[in-house]
């Protein structure tokens, strides 16, 4: 699970004379993608976790090592995409909740 793009967002902003919108909309884009990636990533690892299970319930397959990795990997990049999403949630409630 590639967390590069996202851990890539709490490093210190580079200073600008003034920001501009186009650059925070580049800088929200970014975030998006890098987040649609992180749920396309644990969607397929659960997808390859469900097959492999099924393959081992069938016979098809014996190596049980194969299959707890596997579902290892899809339990911990769950994990973090939720961990991911509760704090995109909170950083929009603190933003809801700030006074003009």
């Amino acid at each position: 699970m590639d967390i590069s793009s996202v851990s890539n967002l709490y490093a210190a902003p580079q200073a600008s004379p003034s920001p501009t919108r186009s650059s925070a909309g580049e800088g929200f884009d970014k975030v998006l993608d890098s987040v649609m990636g992180l749920v396309k990533e644990t969607d397929q690892l659960q997808h390859d976790a469900n097959a492999q299970e099924i393959s081992f319930m069938l016979g098809e397959s014996d190596n049980v090592h194969d299959l707890m990795i596997a579902e290892q990997k899809a339990n911990i990049a769950l994990q973090y995409t939720i961990a991911v999403r509760d704090r995109f949630i909170e950083a929009y409630n603190n933003i809801m909740n700030m006074q003009i």
